[in-house]
């Protein structure tokens, strides 16, 4: 039995008025504790959706629905007490200093005012905020609002903490410092279940994927088991010769019907199963028949390609090109 943080079964939920259908037709969901599990999807998946029932933000329509042992409609405020949630909009007052913004949430869950300065000073210290706790949060650089706004979330300890899409709008190094923090937090037990649509944000942090569409789970698995599933690894060729691919394609060690040619880059990709021995094979044949490549690379697919394939937008990609 998995000793589980979150449990999600048959969950469902229309919105009064949607044309669009349900927001979660039927979804399932098993987190561990201790881990980080990434839900992926399109915009109106229902990955907020579910992130607000978690939260008991918003009411089910059906399901069986636990966070932290806690039915999240019949014990609402004993799953209050144990989760912490980072939505995509900062709760910050611009006005206030770092300090004084985690003094509030404190305050607000009733920590008492020793209680909470204590606590604001650990935050800010384990999230490299000590220095700067002292000046508006409207001086913060994006990634430094974002980690004092996960800082806030952690104000009670929380047994479960959401994140949804934490890191929409940071630039690459402080979507790096929010992943390090996301780290450290699981590092202490803290079991987090991030919502993204940054495919390398799920790829380098969660545990377990469940990629969601049309208000269900349509796949599910560690990253590599995912790209596993669509296709395994693939070599790509890039000839220095646009005239050579068709000729190249005949003399590929692979079935033919596999390889998909993109005249523009020069480029051939194939699927292959015996990663060293099909790239010897390559390798081989081009050279007999005299074309000259210009790189040749082994490569897993990535969740940019499992996400496109699994949810059928390569297809709608494809026509649209």
């Amino acid at each position: 039995m998995v000793d589980a943080a979150i449990v999600v079964e048959e969950a469902r939920k229309t919105y009064r008025g949607g044309s669009s259908g349900p927001a979660l037709d039927g979804l399932d969901l098993t987190v561990p504790r201790g881990t980080v599990h990434g839900v992926l999807g399109p915009n109106g998946a229902g990955k907020t959706t579910l992130v607000r029932i978690l939260a008991t933000l918003l009411h089910p329509d059906a399901g069986r629905i636990e966070v932290a042992g806690h039915d999240v409609v019949r014990e609402a405020y004993a799953v209050r007490r144990r989760i912490g949630l980072l939505g995509q909009h900062a709760a910050l007052d611009e006005e206030l200093g770092g300090r004084q913004n985690l003094e509030l949430f404190g305050r607000l869950h009733h920590l008492g005012a020793r209680r909470a300065r204590t606590r604001a000073e650990e935050l800010l210290e384990r999230f490299e905020l000590s220095g700067t706790g002292h000046k508006a949060v409207k001086q913060y650089s994006g990634g430094m609002r974002r980690r004092l706004d996960l800082a806030a979330s952690l104000i009670t300890e929380p047994e479960v903490l959401f994140l949804d899409e934490p890191t929409t709008g940071l630039d690459p190094r402080g979507r790096a410092e929010v992943w390090d923090s996301v780290r450290s937090l699981v590092d202490g037990g803290t079991t987090v279940l991030l919502t993204t649509q940054y495919l390398e944000e799920a790829d380098q942090l969660a545990d377990r994927i469940s990629l969601v569409d049309t208000g269900r789970v349509i796949a599910d698995g560690t990253a590599d088991e995912l790209k596993a599933a669509t296709g395994g690894d693939r070599v790509d060729v890039v000839l220095r010769d646009a005239g050579q691919l068709g000729t190249a394609v005949a003399l590929l060690p692979v079935p033919k019907d596999t390889v998909a040619v993109d005249p523009d880059r020069r480029l051939l990709s194939a699927p292959v199963t015996d990663r060293m021995a099909a790239l010897a094979g390559i390798v081989r044949a081009l050279e007999e028949a005299g074309i000259r490549a210009e790189d040749i690379a082994l490569r897993r697919p990535t969740l940019d390609e499992v996400f496109l394939r699994l949810t059928g937008r390569e297809d709608r990609v494809k026509e649209a090109a």
